[in-house]
């Protein structure tokens, strides 16, 4: 995978803002529990008190509160309020918002800092629960014990006595007894348990003062329930966004893998086609690129937003509670254990996938191309029980991959559902004894899920990653693989002899991981205005040797010469653009006759294809159907015969006007009738060009100025037909095979 990642480098805007959309969505996700948890433990317990640090105070309940505070902790809390009677000049606004300070004055807290809140909470925390606790002594006198100190026992106090003054007038050394005594009871609380414990007498206090609790308690969690919507629209504008760019990065790298691939494809050599299959390639050009472009989609938006969410989600889940860590960490290994073994299992069939949907193409195309023998030869059966072999062990793989990963999700389930009850058990007994709150009990089970659920994300992202891997270093085989045949650096024009020369000195070729040549030591010239023809036995080097001027494969030994200059000295474009190539295999593009005859020249005009069509023989069935040169050519031209292919091919090089013309066995498909008419046509409108022709038939060559015969890579016979068949054996006895002496002579 690594050696594509060069290829994401043009989508590295798109890249970073998808990671910074995907911080920005983890952190508001993760924001989420922590504002149910206040929505729980403040809105709904607290009845809105989100501080033991109340804006107001009445100053009689202020005298109660300031008993309970060291020396220093109540010039503290004096200095942070202000008290307002009916002569403060700010009477009018604050008699609006606490009632009862028209009949007794109150302190109003001054406008602090979240730290000195911070600071006051414990304080005045503490010393709300001890008045609380001593006015419900004074309200029932039974539950006195629970409020006696060290030196002060109110159960022995008489009724109706009021216990606030009689702690007025304790000796410091007593109060500071009491205070201690105190302390030591909050030991073990931390500060939210204290807000949370201290919310009621707030509450009362506030009712006290006039206003109304009902709207604090619906207020705050109407403003909470408000931010937490904003931060889910927030979190779905981030998460559709980030779909987006991961959907344009993804489809981006495939289309330009597509096109890389092509191109490269294009300017491959035979001998690199040698190393790829057609169905091969094609498989890599869909099936792999869509798996890469499936894993980039993936990776763009899990492989960021899960650790963020995994660390994120630890941090603040051991900020509520420190002591269930081993819950989150137990279901994390059992979670791994599982993927483990998924990952182990179907690591070696993702694999095997890959190359079984190469098998699996390459059988639908041979039975596709060749339905026509198949049916000849009565061998339906025979190709249908390939194809479903074929088949078959791809779904059975398939298969057997899916049955292993529909086990993850009922699996996580029950790691999830455990997970929430292991929560839930151990924290409602924390909850029980004090030490944590139900909303953050509540807001770390919903951590623990997101952190299983990153661990889950990665995981996916290690099993799907083998089977993009495999066909990420399928398609980087193909963009890594080099040409043989390359253009030189500074190539050379084309000079010297006179145009159309065509030379090969001394040329020797093996085909690429062969022990042996299979040409040997080829010479000789082709000039313009002369046909030369190539003849011999079945393998014996003909079409190689022509497929060596385009450079098709380059020579092993020797040099080709065209116009006077070495073919490797000048551009592929430049040679090949001195060249009409009619292949022994006739191919036709989808399209129109016209846009096949004008492949090579597009500016063709309309009279000289219709010149064309006449020299190739290929005019009158053009002119018989209704559409003329606009009548559609299917596919590899399947709706016109072999004759009509060939014919068609031999009119598209004629359009092209080259000086060097190569026909690689193009008559094969030909009748004789035609055959004899195309061959004169073509010596009266190609007199000046180079025509290379390899032929089968002694009747086509005949004519030509120059027979070369090859029998095993080795010319044994060079010169005219009457020259050749006085003096070569190997041309008369092909010579005679097909014709008689008559018509030899």
């Amino acid at each position: 995978m690594t050696r594509l990642v060069k290829y994401l480098k043009p989508f590295t805007p798109l890249i970073l803002l998808a990671i910074v959309l995907l911080f920005v969505q983890a952190m508001a996700d993760l924001s989420l529990p922590d504002y149910m948890s206040k929505i729980v433990n403040d809105g709904i317990q607290q009845g809105g008190v989100t501080s033991a640090v109340p804006s107001a105070v009445r100053q009689s309940e202020m005298s109660k509160l300031v008993l309970f505070m060291s020396a220093d902790n109540k010039a503290q809390v004096l200095h942070d309020y202000t008290l307002v009677d009916k002569n403060s000049p700010d009477y009018g606004r604050y008699v609006k918002d606490y009632p009862a300070l028209a009949n007794q004055p109150i302190y109003v807290l001054n406008s602090v800092s979240q730290d000195e809140i911070n600071r006051l909470n414990p304080i005045m925390g503490k010393a709300f629960l001890a008045v609380s606790a001593i006015q419900q002594v004074m309200a029932d006198p039974s539950k006195a014990a629970l409020a006696q100190g060290p030196q002060v026992d109110l159960s022995k106090l008489p009724p109706g006595t009021d216990i606030f003054a009689v702690l007025a007038k304790l000796p410091d050394a007593q109060r500071a007894q009491m205070l201690a005594a105190m302390e030591s009871k909050f030991n073990g609380m931390d500060n939210s348990l204290i807000i949370q414990s201290a919310a009621a007498p707030i509450r009362a206090e506030y009712a006290a003062l006039g206003m109304n609790t009902g709207s604090l308690q619906s207020n705050y969690i109407l403003h909470t329930g408000t931010i937490m919507l904003l931060i889910s629209l927030l979190s779905a504008a981030c998460t559709v966004t980030v779909g987006f760019l991961s959907a344009r990065t993804a489809a981006g790298l495939a289309r330009n893998l597509r096109r890389f691939v092509f191109e490269r494809v294009a300017r491959f050599s035979s001998a690199e086609f040698d190393k790829f299959s057609t169905a091969s390639l094609i498989t890599r050009s869909t099936n792999d690129i869509t798996q890469i472009q499936m894993l980039v989609i993936m990776m763009v938006r899990m492989v960021i937003y899960a650790p963020i969410i995994g660390v994120g989600g630890v941090i603040r889940a051991l900020s509520k509670s420190t002591s269930m860590w081993w819950i989150i960490a137990l279901a994390v290994l059992v979670l791994m254990g599982m993927i483990s073994v998924i990952f182990s299992i179907s690591l070696p069939r993702f694999r095997r996938i890959q190359s079984l949907i190469d098998r699996l193409n390459l059988v639908t195309r041979e039975n596709l191309s060749g339905m026509m023998v198949i049916r000849a030869f009565n061998r339906q059966a025979f190709e249908e029980e390939r194809f479903d072999k074929a088949n078959r062990e791809l779904t059975d793989t398939m298969l057997f991959v899916n049955r292993i990963m529909v086990t993850m999700m009922p699996v996580m389930m029950l790691i999830m559902n455990g997970l929430t009850l292991a929560v839930i058990w151990v924290g409602a007994h924390q909850v029980a004894q004090s030490t944590m709150q139900v909303g953050d009990m509540m807001a770390f089970m919903q951590y623990a899920i997101q952190i299983v659920f990153a661990f889950l994300m990665m995981s996916i992202m290690f099993i799907i990653m083998p089977r993009a891997s495999v066909s990420a270093d399928r398609i980087a085989d193909v963009l890594d693989t080099k040409p043989s045949i390359v253009d030189p650096e500074k190539p050379k024009t084309f000079g010297g002899a006179p145009e159309g020369t065509v030379e090969f000195r001394h040329v020797s070729f093996r085909y690429p991981g062969a022990e042996e040549d299979v040409l040997h030591d080829i010479s000789f010239v082709a000039r313009p205005g002369q046909t030369t023809a190539f003849v011999g036995a079945t393998g014996s080097g003909k079409s190689t040797l022509v497929n060596l001027i385009p450079r098709f494969y380059d020579v092993t030994s020797g040099a080709i010469y065209v116009n006077g200059t070495d073919i490797r000295e000048v551009s592929q474009h430049d040679l090949r653009d001195q060249i009409g190539y009619i292949p022994q295999k006739a191919t036709l593009f989808s399209g129109t006759i016209e846009s096949n005859l004008t492949y090579g020249n597009e500016n063709a005009d309309r009279e000289t294809l219709q010149m064309a069509a006449e020299i190739a023989q290929a005019a009158e069935f053009i002119s018989a159907k209704p559409e003329g040169f606009a009548a559609e050519i299917s596919q590899g031209g399947a709706n016109v015969s072999g004759g009509q292919k060939q014919r068609l091919s031999i009119a598209r090089a004629l359009v092209k006007k080259p000086p060097i013309y190569i026909f690689d066995d193009s008559f094969s498909a030909l009748d004789f009738k035609t055959d004899a008419a195309l061959r004169k046509a073509l010596r009266e409108h190609t007199g000046s060009s180079t025509v290379l022709i390899v032929a089968q038939r002694i009747s086509t060559i005949k004519n030509a100025d120059q027979i070369i015969v090859l029998d095993e890579g080795r010319i044994v016979g060079k010169g005219t037909h009457r020259e050749l068949f006085a003096s070569c054996e190997t041309y008369r006895g092909i010579a005679l095979s097909q014709l008689s002496k008559e018509e030899l002579a």
